[in-house]
Order: C-alpha cells, then structure tokens, then sequence
C-alpha cells in the first residue's frame, strides 16, 4: 500500500516516511512543489494533505490528480506526527472491518 503527503514540515519527512513503514505503507512525501508534481504522484492508496503548511496550487493540484485517479483524501490541518498517525490507525481500522 502507498500514501503520497502533501506538505507537513521539511525537518519531519523521515519521521513520516517511518511512520508510514510502521504501518506497511510506503511514502511519498512533498513539502514543496516539484516542477512535474501531477507525474510524481502516482497512483497511491491514499492521500494525506497537511492544508496548514502546503500551497493552494500544491492542495488544488493533488485533489484533481485524486480524484481522476479515484483515490481517498484525507485533509489535517496538524502536521504532526500524531496527527499522521492518527490517520493511518483509522484507516487500517476501516479496512479491517
């Protein structure tokens, strides 16, 4: 399973790539824009949006690129490593069930 995150804190992407391993996951993490970012994204299982610390274009370009690709966006405005933690416990919960 992968997730792409969009925004959060340059200092923390370790820390959200670890986070992510922790619960099978593999990251894509984006604080700035890269020139090619709708290319980048991919095809995840889902996308995480820190909307404190990111871009309107960056958040407006990651939900078109989710929405054509059907993908779930789940929206923080914490970008916190609880925060991501929180969201990827509720996620595994529901796909438990």
């Amino acid at each position: 399973m992968s997730v792409v995150i969009v925004g959060g804190n340059d200092c923390m992407v370790c820390q959200y790539k670890s986070i992510c391993k922790k619960f099978d996951y593999k990251a894509k993490v984006f604080t700035q824009v890269p020139s090619d970012f709708k290319s980048k994204i991919g095809s995840p299982d889902l996308v995480v949006l820190f909307t404190s610390t990111v871009s309107h274009r960056m958040v407006h370009c990651a939900v078109k690129e989710a929405q054509r690709k059907n993908v779930e966006v789940v929206r923080s405005h914490t970008s916190s490593s609880s925060a991501l933690k929180s969201i990827l416990q509720a996620r595994a919960e529901r796909c438990a069930l």
